[in-house]
């Protein structure tokens, strides 16, 4: 056998709407579609010049990307961003629910107003994406949803509730839509990172005993990269996953 392609793996000429997509995990999940062959829609909320930035590299891997503002947690924006991917490209078949925030405070000291931005960002904003892209999918007759979720929903964290609840409240819906739209051949999936090398942690990481700790705590010793989240997302939207559906994917280590 000498070719060694992978055409089961059915990402090549598809459309992908990444949201949070203009640095971190969303840039990396960017990256590996257009690798794939996969047209990308890179959202972003604030940073346009790295945004443009990463759709001008991936056009240069022979791929279609369209950079897009909006705030998903807001539905008529989220709606609008599902409206340009559709005039664009003609269809969505991917979407990874990546934009959220990670900000909290011990109950006492949290207010609404901090309660509300995680809540709406994460969590909120996951729904409205969501709703937004569904019905292009089922006229696609396919689909695949990835949500980028937390070790915090699953086991809570000290410090975060807001934060741990958005992601909690991400995997119950993730597995309410995966029964829901199996019928319709959409798959919905959720991954559920650990520690990763981020800007939204590098605070964090810049303390060398915690970040030592934060290593020692983790059976495989490091922490992880972008990349390594990003190809579990890709996996996950592949043919190669067409049977997983409802599942959370931890990647921590």
């Amino acid at each position: 056998m000498t070719d060694k392609r992978y055409p089961d793996l059915d990402l090549e000429g598809r459309v992908a709407i990444v949201t949070g997509a203009s640095r971190g995990i969303g840039r990396a999940v960017v990256e590996r579609f257009a690798l794939s062959g996969t047209h990308v829609v890179v959202n972003y909320l604030k940073d346009e010049r790295a945004a443009n930035e990463i759709v001008s590299s991936v056009e240069r891997l022979g791929v279609k990307a369209l950079p897009f503002k909006a705030d998903v947690s807001r539905p008529e924006e989220a709606e609008m961003l599902v409206v340009k991917a559709k005039e664009q490209f003609g269809r969505v078949d991917f979407l990874v629910s990546n934009a959220g925030i990670w900000e909290g405070a011990s109950i006492e000291d949290m207010d609404e107003t901090l309660w509300d931005r995680v809540i709406d960002i994460n969590l909120k904003g996951t729904w409205a994406i969501c709703k937004a892209s569904i019905p292009e999918m089922r006229r696609g007759g396919f689909g695949r949803i990835v949500m980028v979720s937390s070790t915090s929903g699953q086991r809570g964290e000290a410090g975060f509730s807001n934060y741990s609840a958005s992601k909690g409240g991400q995997i119950s819906l993730m597995k309410s839509l995966a029964v829901e739209l199996a019928p319709v051949q959409i798959n919905v999936n959720a991954v559920a990172p650990g520690w990763v090398e981020t800007e939204m942690c590098a605070e964090v990481f810049s303390n060398p005993e915690q970040r030592q700790l934060i290593e020692k705590n983790i059976p495989l010793g490091r922490i992880a990269t972008t990349a390594d989240i990003a190809s579990p997302i890709l996996f996950l939207c592949s043919g190669w996953a067409r049977h997983i559906t409802g599942e959370v994917l931890n990647i921590n280590g």
